[in-house]
């Protein structure tokens, strides 16, 4: 609450009042509905059946959505101002919407298909994904390291593929760069047996001997890695959030534990001098 107040004004003012408004679950709830509501609008368009029905219908309604999304966000940098922009969720809101009104047509129509990028104002809104989202870029620098051993490790099973299997499959094999994105695919498990490895082992029975390796340790060594970070970060800033909670509540209680005792001597030296008001007159 002293945080709306002291960003949007003194208390009782109509900014302070429409920030206590946009921070309200009532207010958040409506945009959460409204960019859903636009997702699915969005989803309509790509339906030619549904264009030629209604299309008009459905570029108004994607128009008024767009006004009602700018007129949000010009409301919060009314109510907040300076602190809006300081905020990197609000510098990502105007972007989102920022893209969607330029035009669609000519050398730019390729930026009418970001326009769905509106439904990324959900992260925003939402507390929980703002968290998953904050966690994800605070395991950025741990995850450099992994990156790095994974980049050594799929260029290393590359030149190695390519010089052992280059011959019996050159489509996948056959240079530096198919043998990187076999090695991708691979990874994925998407059809690595039947159109990979089996047709080499015809050739060499003990293939496997390099397959089988390279798949348990980039599949399910290295992406774990990846996960381990990522949940390490996300518990590393909820417990950071915990220890900031319970510091504010510890500060919280000593002012009000403060205010208390100042009330005890206020009464205390309330009491003398009536006691000595009493004396005096008898």
């Amino acid at each position: 609450m002293q945080e709306v107040l002291s960003s949007a004004g003194m208390p009782g003012t109509p900014r302070a009042r429409l920030a206590l408004l946009i921070l309200s679950d009532g207010f958040q709830r409506a945009v959460i509905a409204l960019i859903l509501a636009n997702a699915v609008l969005l989803g309509i368009e790509t339906s030619e059946t549904a264009m030629a029905a209604a299309g008009w219908l459905i570029s108004a309604l994607d128009t008024l959505f767009l006004v009602v999304f700018t007129v949000e966000i010009a409301l919060r940098i009314y109510a907040f101002r300076g602190r809006f922009f300081r905020d990197p969720w609000g510098i990502f809101d105007i972007l989102v919407v920022a893209i969607a009104w330029l035009p669609g047509s000519g050398p730019l129509a390729v930026l009418r298909a970001l326009r769905v990028l509106r439904v990324l104002r959900l992260i925003s809104v939402v507390p929980s994904l703002r968290r998953v989202v904050d966690a994800m870029l605070h395991a950025l620098p741990g995850m450099g390291s992994i990156v790095l051993l994974m980049l050594l490790m799929f260029y290393v099973a590359a030149v190695m593929a390519t010089k052992l299997y280059g011959e019996i499959l050159p489509e996948r094999f056959g240079t530096l760069g198919n043998s990187l994105f076999t090695l991708f695919q691979l990874m994925t498990l998407e059809s690595w047996a039947e159109a990979t490895v089996r047709p080499i082992l015809e050739h060499h029975p003990f293939a496997w001997m390099f397959f089988v390796p390279f798949i348990l340790v980039a599949t399910f060594v290295v992406l774990n890695l990846f996960i381990g970070v990522i949940v390490d970060s996300i518990q590393t800033l909820r417990a950071e959030s915990e220890a900031q909670a319970e510091a504010k509540h510890d500060a919280e209680a000593a002012t009000a534990q403060a205010e208390r005792a100042e009330i005890l001597r206020e009464l205390r030296a309330l009491r003398a001098e009536v006691a000595a008001l009493r004396e005096g007159r008898s």
